[in-house]
């Protein structure tokens, strides 16, 4: 039973943990450094003692000389917080974390991996980003930088994908003095918005295989230190018991609708974005288009780079998997690990690199539609706002009209279709990038069969590229005969053919709906991120067959919609099996939802439109 547990969950994670990234040639020129030592040597489940007095476990890598014998020095220390089990991510997962530890090491760096709390071999009980589990990481630090480490010089980097991302923005809002430079992968800002209930509905794709998967790889053994076989029953209980105290009742409250269901101060601790204004060291984010935090990333670096922290980003066409590592060399800096490299080489290692900053700009984004690679300094700056009204009545077959001006009047129902979303690129997307991974998501590229379960609205074929970069809002005038429902809104281009590109997408729960203008964003006076307060105070129904407006966040993206082309907005009432109703919910979702346009309720969308002088990389 043991040995079909491990080989199912070491299967799912190296599927979740994508493949070695490929070489690339760097457009600047510049090469990574070899090798400084022939070999590594790895001392296993370290004690690392937290404030509270329990012990974390750690894998210690050092450089080897060619007999296997650790080098004698200190050198500067690379840190990776894990809560899938280290012993798993060492092996076939290993890109996970950023690629094969020996890399940096035969380079001149200690490589320590640490489990989380509460995973893997370390004590205590998860409470994933917990105020505890926080503070942890900002003391693992201290414990890798303290001079008590002979290998340690004191200097400090880290590096990661998702968890092992986020963990390293708590970690730098401790402001442990020994930390010099993060390079998260695919981060969240804000955990709420960005991934456990997208537009107040519940994730039903991801949140709960991410759970089960940190619980389950917590029960492969060995789940203690090495000779310590009298803590092995206590470990498992303690795996049970965070099952049963965290996970479980976690899901239940959010699925039946109670605290969990809600925003508030349980996942204010859990958001990087409670801490992103104490974050000074240097830092390099790596974020996807089609990613779990697509909306999150860019928005740690809008915030770190307003601050005036040294921040860099790569935003390219990928989905989690991919954003772990695979496909950072398209973006033409070399390979994630020669990228790293560079990084933690200037910053930890305090080697000087005066072309750094000219070869890498701040912001490197990819376009989707011309597959082109952008340059620019800030994520929303250079961009204009650009409204297109929705007009008529769209009826199968027969799209509604985006238009620049005179909307005509027209109202469209969407019917609440319970497998709208199944076969689109948001199913990828929120199973994490899996089905990428296994060819599936190939056969369902064309949004044009999913586009017909809702209402549709477009424009005119474009006459010159039309490009985009950041946030959209679509401001919707509705009603429904229920006063709830779901809004899912995909943002596509349709190509001369009729096949049709989903660009990206945004959901709003319609008892969601109030607005907090103070933490939305404008561009040019127009809304272009609604930020809703998504609590339990906040919640009002719609008055059964009322027209009220709904303002719809969709999420971040980079694209062009090319001449010929045209921009789609598509309107559904589910978006399967990414989100679902939580049971209190469920039935006032399966009525229909109605669209109105005119010029008495406009319904629009407004996008952040780059000016044709940007450059390209």
């Amino acid at each position: 039973m043991r040995r079909s547990l491990s080989a199912l969950l070491l299967a799912l994670l190296t599927v979740l943990a994508g493949v070695t990234a490929a070489d690339a040639t760097p457009v600047s020129g510049w090469t990574a450094r070899g090798e400084d030592y022939p070999g590594s040597v790895i001392e296993t489940d370290v004690p690392v003692t937290m404030s509270d007095g329990t012990v974390l476990r750690a894998d210690v890598r050092r450089p080897a000389d060619a007999e296997g014998r650790p080098v004698e020095g200190r050198f500067p220390v690379l840190l990776t917080i894990i809560a899938y089990n280290k012993n798993v991510m060492s092996g076939p997962a290993s890109s996970a974390v950023g690629g094969e530890p020996d890399y940096f090491v035969r380079r001149g760096y200690v490589h320590v991996s640490v489990d989380a709390r509460g995973t893997g071999s370390s004590g205590g009980d998860w409470q994933a980003f917990s105020a505890r589990e926080n503070a942890d990481s900002g003391e693992i630090v201290n414990w890798a930088a303290s001079p008590e480490r002979p290998w340690s010089n004191g200097a400090v980097g880290m590096h990661g994908a998702s968890y092992m991302g986020i963990n390293q923005l708590f970690a730098a809002g401790n402001r442990p003095p020994g930390l010099k430079a993060i390079f998260p992968q695919v981060p969240a800002m804000d955990t709420y918005r960005d991934v456990v209930a997208s537009g107040g509905a519940l994730d039903v794709g991801f949140i709960p295989l991410w759970m089960g998967l940190v619980t389950g790889t917590g029960l492969i053994p060995p789940a203690y230190g090495p000779g310590e076989p009298d803590n092995a029953l206590q470990m498992y209980l303690d795996r049970v018991q965070g099952a049963t105290s965290f996970t479980a009742p976690t899901l239940l409250e959010a699925t039946l609708g109670l605290n969990a269901a809600f925003d508030g101060p349980f996942y204010a601790e859990r958001s990087p974005a409670s801490v992103v204004d104490r974050i000074d060291v240097p830092t390099f984010l790596v974020g996807g288009e089609y990613d779990l935090f697509q909306r999150g990333t860019p928005m740690v670096f809008d915030a770190l780079r307003q601050r005036g922290v040294p921040v860099k980003m790569i935003f390219g066409p990928w989905d989690h998997l991919q954003g772990a590592g695979d496909e950072v060399p398209a973006a033409g800096y070399g390979t994630l690990q020669e990228l790293q490299l560079r990084w933690f080489d200037h910053y930890v290692r305090g080697q000087a690199d005066p072309a750094l900053d000219t070869d890498i700009p701040p912001l490197t984004y990819h376009e989707i539609g011309s597959g082109q690679w952008y340059k620019a300094d800030q994520w929303i700056g250079e961009q204009r706002a650009r409204s297109f009204e929705l007009s008529g009545t769209s009826l199968p077959g027969a799209p509604g009209r985006l238009v620049d001006a005179d909307p005509q009047p027209g109202r469209t129902e969407v019917a609440p279709v319970p497998v709208s979303g199944l076969c689109t690129r948001s199913t990828n997307q929120w199973t994490a990038g899996m089905l990428n991974a296994t060819g599936i998501s190939r056969l369902c590229e064309d949004h044009r069969w999913n586009d017909l379960s809702g209402a549709v609205f477009e424009t005119a074929p474009m006459t010159e590229a039309m490009r985009m970069r950041g946030p959209i809002n679509a401001h919707l005038q509705t009603s429904t005969p229920t006063g709830n429902g779901m809004l899912s809104v995909s943002v596509s281009s349709v190509a001369p053919d009729g096949s049709v590109d989903r660009l990206t997408g945004g959901w709003q729960v319609l008892s969601h709906r109030a607005l907090d203008p103070a933490r939305s964003r404008y561009l040019d006076g127009e809304l272009i991120q609604p930020f809703h307060p998504f609590t339990k105070q906040a919640q009002r129904t719609m008055r059964p067959g009322e027209v009220e407006p709904v303002d719809v966040e969709i999420f971040p993206t980079g694209a062009v919609i090319p001449p010929g082309h045209k921009l789609r907005i598509s309107v559904q009432a589910f978006d399967v099996p990414h989100l679902l109703p939580t049971v209190r919910d469920l039935p006032a979702a399966l009525s229909p939802v109605a669209i109105h346009t005119s010029p008495e309720h406009p319904s629009k969308i407004t996008l952040p439109v780059v000016p044709a002088t940007e450059g390209t990389r």
